[in-house]
């Protein structure tokens, strides 16, 4: 009577017929150890449990694999020959199976992430410095650009994870909350603006003219979505794009700007801009990480978000619930 096939493969190609890899390593070991007892050991398995995988390989091909005695076990002239065949196979098996591990490890050890210029200037590194330690085999590639940018560069997979400081997402994207920042008005120390005794308001905020990031830059989206209620916004005096450009011309004295904290820190703790109190206007806003929707990030980008969201990790002004 004929057994059913439970090998996979479609019926009527003889794959079907095919015994799986793990019970031609069985059989192989039977052949090299001329017992089914040491055969069992040596693949881990009792010597019963053994028997019962041959018979049920003799059943599946349809013809005896092993002759048993009382000396041992040798394979049948049939059996012989499909262990020979079975040896191509396992050696095929193998270098797929080093193949797909190589791939997996390529996979696993490169990292590519873009990041908003707020967040890869002033928080990436330090995030950069732990999973350097945690993966020290990870190699990663860094792209600095604004959040429109970054967006595009996680939807069209050239990157892992992405930073973005805008106000809204891209549709498509999962997003969570890394840090918290502010942004705040700065003036040179000769501005007027530094020396009067009450806060700018929003409405006048948004009536001045600014030196700009450019308008794809999450600081400018949140800065424009900030003052949306109050009033048609001023031409920008300049449109630079980056932060440090707009710091140095706000220093040299061109006008105000409005800038994340994390950026103008030191050039406020140094003295070399002067804070604008603002009334009106929230001017906070969330940091967050980016990545395709329903592709939740794994291997050293989920490490990487792990570390990220980790509060002890937030700088001192942004630390707060990520919620």
């Amino acid at each position: 009577m004929r057994m059913p096939s439970t090998a996979p493969g479609p019926e009527g190609t003889g794959l079907e017929r095919v015994p799986d890899l793990d019970s031609l390593h069985l059989l192989l070991r039977v052949a090299a150890t001329g017992s089914l007892g040491r055969a069992g050991a040596a693949h881990g398995i009792s010597q019963p449990a053994t028997s019962a995988r041959i018979r049920t390989m003799e059943r599946l091909v349809g013809f005896p694999l092993v002759e048993r005695g009382a000396r041992g076990s040798t394979l049948t002239p049939a059996g012989a020959l499909l262990a020979d065949w079975a040896r191509d196979v396992l050696t095929a098996a193998d270098v797929l199976a080093a193949g797909i591990t190589s791939l997996r490890a390529d996979t696993e050890a490169r990292l590519r992430v873009a990041a908003s210029l707020t967040v890869a200037e002033h928080l990436l590194p330090r995030w950069l410095v732990r999973l350097a330690t945690d993966r020290p085999e990870t190699a990663v590639s860094l792209t600095a650009v604004n959040s429109t940018a970054v967006e595009r560069a996680v939807l069209a997979a050239t990157a892992d994870l992405g930073f973005v400081e805008g106000p809204t997402l891209s549709p498509g994207l999962d997003a969570q909350v890394v840090a918290r920042d502010r942004l705040v008005a700065v003036v040179a120390p000769t501005h007027p603006w530094a020396r009067r005794r009450s806060p700018v308001t929003a409405a006048e905020l948004a009536a001045t003219r600014l030196v700009c990031r450019e308008p794809t830059s999450g600081t400018r989206t949140a800065l424009d979505a900030a003052l949306a209620a109050h009033g048609t916004r001023a031409a920008p005096l300049l449109e630079l794009s980056t932060a440090t450009a707009v710091r140095a011309a706000v220093a040299a004295g061109a006008g105000p700007a409005v800038l994340s904290h994390l950026a103008v820190h030191d050039d406020l703790t140094s003295g070399r801009l002067a804070e604008v109190p603002v009334t009106g206007a929230t001017l906070t806003r969330r940091l967050r990480a980016v990545w395709p929707h329903g592709q939740r990030p794994g291997g050293p980008a989920r490490d990487l978000l792990r570390i990220a969201t980790r509060r002890d990790r937030a700088a001192p002004q942004d630390r707060g619930p990520l919620a």
